[in-house]
Parts: structure tokens; sequence; C-alpha cells
């Protein structure tokens, strides 16, 4: 069927294969995921996406301050932060929750501790660093340096990808199939 209008609403791409639902909005206003609605598929904010780490790196800051493990809980929570299965979080960190920012899964499943393990490795390397500065082994400051000048290259990395992607995905996006999209809440 060439028919590029059908009263069902489907309309079919240049190659004659369908497009389905309704019509894409124009250039810029974004596309509503799946299982999100009131989320959108255009690239976030990047001020907002700021923020949202600002937040997330201030807990795990804190959260660092715990004698011994510190290090190792800020690190973890970085790691795991977009996948916690909590009701209130909803597959995502304290500060994309609060700027409205969501992690989705390219194949539209829920987010979790798998995928965001998956996501976050390139940002909490760095943290690991700190962690390995309380094992009792030989070339210590050697591996701290090494973790902390990796994590520093790969969050530029990240940064830089963030900023220059059409999309705004980063590296751990890309390798863990996701994407951040704006929400309504």
């Amino acid at each position: 069927m060439t028919d590029n209008g059908s009263a069902s609403g489907n309309q079919e791409a240049p190659n004659g294969a369908p497009t389905g639902g309704a019509p894409l909005p124009p250039s810029g206003q974004g596309v509503p995921t799946p299982d999100h609605p009131g989320a959108t598929t255009t690239k976030p904010d990047v001020g907002k996406r700021a923020i949202a780490w600002i937040i997330d790196a201030v807990v795990a800051a804190i959260l660092s301050y715990v004698p011994l493990i510190g290090s190792l809980l800020g690190a973890a929570y970085i790691l795991t932060r977009d996948g916690f299965a909590f009701d209130f979080m909803d597959g995502r960190s304290i500060g994309k929750k609060l700027m409205k920012l969501r992690p989705v899964r390219d194949d539209g499943r829920k987010m979790d501790l798998e995928t965001s393990i998956r996501r976050n490795w390139t940002l909490a390397l760095g943290m690991l660093g700190t962690v390995v500065v309380y094992a009792p082994f030989l070339g210590i400051i050697a591996l701290t340096l090494l973790l902390t000048l990796v994590g520093a290259i790969l969050g530029l990395m990240e940064i830089y990808f963030v900023l220059t992607s059409p999309d705004g995905r980063r590296y751990g996006d890309r390798f863990a199939g996701t994407r951040v999209v704006e929400t309504e809440s």
C-alpha cells in the first residue's frame, strides 16, 4: 500500500515501511517516549543535567565522609544511582528526580542496577581512586593516581559527548543503551 495517510493516522516512510502512530511533531518539540508519556526524546537541557550531576556529586561527597568505607559508598552511589527500585526514586538519581530528568533504556524496559552500572562506571572510576588509598599494598600511590587520572579523562570525555552529540548522549549512555529525557515530574 502506498497511501501516505491512512485513516488510522499511520504514515509510511519513503521506503514504504510504516512509521506507526501519529505524525511526528515539528523539529525540536520532541516525541513522548512509550513508557513515559510526559518525557520527550529531544536533547535535555544541559544546565539541568549539570545541576543534577552537582546534586548527585554532593550526595556522593556526603557519603564519602563515613569513616573507612565512605569513599566506597560515594562511588557505589554514583555507580548505582539510576537503578534504585524505590518507588519514590522511580529509577533515577536524586539529582535527576529534582531536575525532572529521567534515564530511559532504548529497549523501553525499566532502569535496573545492571543498566545503571553499565551507564555510570565511567563516572565512578575516578572516585574509586580514593578507595585504594585505604588498601594496604605496595604501589598504592601509583594505582590511586592512575585511577584518578583515567577517571578525570573519562569524565571530560563524557562532558564533551553531552555537549556535542545531537541527542545529548554520553559514552555511558551509548554503552548501556540509555538516554536522558526531560519529564513533567
